[in-house]
């Protein structure tokens, strides 16, 4: 393991903010220049898309932003390119043996039509060290950023109007060269391409209903649980569609080894309430640190909660008096129910709940309603 690794997962997980990035958020983009002075939005610039209706689904937008470096060597120079299909051998390590890994941050339009990046240094740093454990190079701090706010740019027109949706940006990062034996790819491709969505659940703001699985597991120590490989998802699909099937939104993981601690969902970190002190489980390798997860720890230590993390079993779930979900994608989603061995428990929800006190204070971070103390905001125009 390299030097690199250890200093990076303190960066990540630690209290400390990465500060020498703060003065790129500001700086001009090095490759899409505005033409117009400041921003100038008007709704009618937009394209034709049912706002309202806006679900999280592909919608193509118009640019993505490209790098490709071989093994050992650095990322140096990307550019941005028309949306479309890309080329790959059919022995590309990412087609093989998976070796690939991606992020999703999102971009939120402000009233007076600026754009507006959430903590992206911290999905970079989380790529970094994703890609150590998958042998492949990644992109600097600085160029994934350069790369997002590029990306955003130049895809304006599908930044949805304010408290409309957001703009997802998803940079992916594979093995795009020819392999046969299992190895490291010879070749990587850094990509970053971006879609407009709304709600993540089809049910949209409703609460959650979640059910327990008993015998799949999600992850594994030693695996690679705690890092935003592609084959954690893969691996969810089967129950999450049983689950689906019998009205369920999502499934809620247990631990490997015991089968009785909560690890997350299927995509999302969880949460759990009882009483003025708020628990999740920790990050400790089989569960994905989100950037999502660490802002609500913060914003809820700043409203006076307690903030534990460690181990939650699932019968101290079952009496917990709220329980929420968090994720870029999700946001900060109520649970209503939960189901486990056949027995449905409901949770509070709705006004007033520690869930949407948590959930408006972080959309109004990311959206400019509330002022970044944190520096957790980025400018892009």
């Amino acid at each position: 393991m390299s030097s690199l690794f250890p200093h990076l997962l303190q960066s990540f997980v630690g209290p400390s903010k990465v500060k020498a990035y703060r003065s790129f958020a500001s700086t001009p983009l090095s490759t899409v220049k505005r033409a117009s002075g400041p921003s100038s939005y008007n709704g009618d610039e937009n394209v034709d898309m049912d706002w309202d209706n806006l679900g999280f689904s592909p919608v193509p937008t118009d640019f993505m932003y490209i790098m490709k470096c071989c093994r050992d060597e650095n990322f140096i120079q990307g550019k941005l390119t028309r949306y479309a299909n890309i080329e790959m051998s059919p022995f590309a390590g990412i087609l093989n043996y998976g070796q690939g890994i991606f992020e999703g941050l999102k971009a939120n339009r402000k009233e007076d039509g600026s754009l507006l990046l959430f903590r992206p240094d911290q999905h970079a740093i989380r790529m970094k060290i994703g890609a150590e454990r998958l042998c492949m190079p990644s992109p600097s701090i600085d160029q994934f950023i350069d790369a997002a706010k590029q990306t955003a740019f130049a895809n304006d027109r599908w930044v949805p109007p304010p408290r409309k949706g957001s703009l997802y940006i998803r940079p992916l990062l594979f093995g795009s060269g020819p392999v046969l034996g299992v190895g490291p790819a010879p070749e990587f491709m850094f990509l970053t391409y971006a879609s407009p969505v709304g709600n993540y659940f089809k049910q949209g703001k409703a609460p959650l209903n979640l059910y327990v699985e008993e015998e799949l597991v999600r992850a594994f120590p030693g695996g690679v649980g705690g890092v935003k490989t592609i084959s954690n998802y893969g691996a969810v699909m089967k129950e999450l569609l049983r689950a689906k099937s019998q009205g369920f939104s999502d499934v809620l993981y247990l631990d490997s080894v015991n089968k009785k601690y909560l690890e997350e969902v299927s995509a999302s970190n969880i949460f759990v309430l009882k009483g003025d002190v708020i628990s999740t489980p920790p990050t400790s390798g089989t569960i994905l640190p989100g950037i999502t997860r660490k802002s609500i720890i913060e914003i809820a230590h700043d409203l006076g909660y307690q903030v534990e993390e460690r181990r939650i079993s699932v019968n101290e779930l079952m009496e917990a008096d709220e329980v929420f979900c968090t994720g870029t994608a999700v946001g900060v989603a109520s649970v209503g129910s939960v189901t486990y061995k056949g027995k449905r428990i409901e949770f509070k929800v709705g006004e007033n709940s520690v869930c949407q006190a948590l959930g408006s204070t972080l959309v109004g971070i990311q959206t400019g309603l509330i002022e970044d103390k944190k520096g957790w905001i980025f400018n892009i125009c």
